[in-house]
């Protein structure tokens, strides 16, 4: 768990697997605002004959308050937002301090050893101090460790803090709470994800921050810190960020015909956008571009129109609907969606690609002119049927915007689940659109937050390929209240990504 970094005061860059870690040394006064009232040492240790305390050697790697244990507070001249912080800090016995977030919440520092117990919330040592209002009577919002993890004072104690920043609308109006995330103190967990409604008392500023500096108190007694180091990141990254956006397969009944009533209900619920179908693409242009306009109102996006085609078909018969649907997807970075169908050839034949790859060229050179994709989408009992069909036809057909959809329910009902790994790594090069489900092992389509299978797993192994493109929601033949089937699902999407983000935090 603990990180020792004996470095001077610098931004020290790790590779950690395929992503870049920025980790902000503070270990020296040169990372600090200037403040006279603090010293560096080589190293902090208990006064051997005065247990109230500290002794010093000369030199540096620590950070010491003044003589006089009044040292105002000393704070970081970098700012930051969500974060994971490691500070070392010592106390005699009887001394109190603390570490400020963003200058704004405060993770108490006090000789908890034989008095574990504080007259309030969050007074111990590693408390996450009480707020304050005049207008209200005394402490509160104070939240105490889940277990008393201090060592005795005159010893080297550790905090290691996941902390995410409040968040703002375009206004500047507070749309999320700051929230602790972990934070474990001599590598005991004492606090799992505690919101913070605003800042503790003694904080630098009134309001909660987008950044903030990090700072250390010196004016309750004799501390030091050391080995102070603090690596920024962004949770909107973590978790499961890819745009999540719903098939109209999932948007579409009786009582939401109109692309506005569709629109309106994804949007209400959170989601991207609409992939289109409207059950038959022959009704014609109109509805695509009508469904285009609603999306554009609510500045959200369209993900593509889906077609299907027949090998043996004229291309009278589909290319104009394409053609013109290309037109009205022109410079979207959309997708054309291709399943195909064949009365001549058995499903997966590879006797069909040769008709296959002149159809998708021809699609794609219009298609590309106009910065669409084309995504073949694979489709049980259809002749371009599996993962692997996709990635083949994706393969032969050599162009740059032609790629593949992987559908989790087509490939369950085609494929067994011991070769997601396989079927991922082929796919990767032209994976453009992942569409999941709720669903069991063989294959079936619920609400996201049912089925046997283990979706939280599938996405997960998706995420590990690199994968950053859209996901969709498909729903087709659900049944039920459609609006609540969204909410459902986005609601288990939301769980789903919380519970990745988490994992992904927790990396220390």
């Amino acid at each position: 768990m603990i990180k020792i970094k004996l470095f001077t005061a610098a931004i020290l860059i790790l590779f950690c697997g395929t992503s870049w870690a920025f980790e902000v040394l503070l270990n020296d006064l040169s990372a600090w605002q200037r403040n006279g009232e603090w010293n560096e040492a080589q190293d902090v240790f208990e006064h051997p004959r005065n247990e109230k305390l500290l002794s010093v050697t000369e030199g540096k790697g620590a950070i010491v308050n003044g003589r006089n244990a009044k040292s105002p507070p000393l704070a970081s001249i970098q700012q930051f937002g969500d974060a994971k912080i490691h500070v070392e800090f010592i106390i005699p016995k009887s001394s109190n301090s603390g570490v400020y977030i963003q200058g704004q919440y405060e993770i108490q520092i006090l000789d908890s050893w034989n008095e574990p117990n504080a007259p309030y919330p969050g007074g111990e040592c590693g408390g996450i101090y009480p707020r304050w209002d005049d207008k209200k009577p005394g402490n509160y919002e104070g939240h105490a460790v889940l277990v008393n993890a201090s060592r005795p004072p005159g010893q080297w104690q550790t905090f290691e803090i996941i902390f995410k920043a409040a968040r703002f609308d375009n206004e500047g109006k507070k749309s999320a709470n700051a929230k602790i995330i972990r934070l474990w103190q001599n590598e005991t967990l004492i606090h799992k994800d505690v919101d913070l409604t605003g800042p503790t008392r003694g904080s630098f500023k009134q309001n909660d921050l987008a950044k903030g500096p990090l700072v250390l108190q010196g004016d309750h007694g004799p501390v030091a810190f050391r080995n102070i180091w603090v690596e920024p990141v962004d949770f909107e990254k973590m978790g499961f960020a890819n745009q999540f956006f719903a098939m109209d397969t999932a948007t579409l009944d009786d009582a939401h015909k109109s692309a506005a009533s569709q629109v309106q209900m994804v949007k209400d619920l959170g989601y991207a956008g609409i992939g289109y179908w409207e059950r038959n693409p022959a009704n014609g242009i109109d509805g695509l571009n009508t469904m285009i306009s609603e999306l554009d109102k609510s500045n959200l996006k369209i993900f593509g129109a889906y077609f299907t085609i027949k090998l043996e078909d004229s291309p009278d018969t589909y290319m104009p609907l394409i053609e013109e649907s290309i037109k009205s997807l022109a410079g979207r970075k959309s997708v054309i969606w291709l399943a195909m169908t064949s009365d001549a050839h058995q499903k997966s034949a590879n006797s069909g690609d040769e008709q296959a790859i002149s159809i998708i060229s021809k699609i794609a050179d219009i298609a590309n002119k106009s910065e669409v994709s084309v995504g073949l989408y694979p489709h049980i009992n259809f002749w371009l049927e599996k993962v692997d069909d996709a990635t083949r036809l994706a393969q032969k057909s050599n162009r740059r915007n032609v790629g593949v959809f992987f559908n989790l329910y087509h490939w369950l009902k085609t494929d067994k689940a011991s070769n997601l790994q396989s079927a991922l790594a082929k796919s990767l090069p032209y994976l453009l659109i992942v569409t999941i489900n709720g669903t069991n092992e063989a294959g079936s389509i619920e609400t996201l937050d049912k089925g046997t299978f283990d979706v939280y797993s599938f996405l997960k192994a998706v995420k590990q390929t690199g994968f950053t493109g859209p996901i969709g929601l498909q729903g087709y033949g659900i049944g039920g209240d459609l609006r609540e089937n969204l909410r459902r699902s986005m609601q288990a999407w939301r769980k789903l990504s919380e519970k990745m983000a988490s994992e992904e935090s927790q990396t220390f």
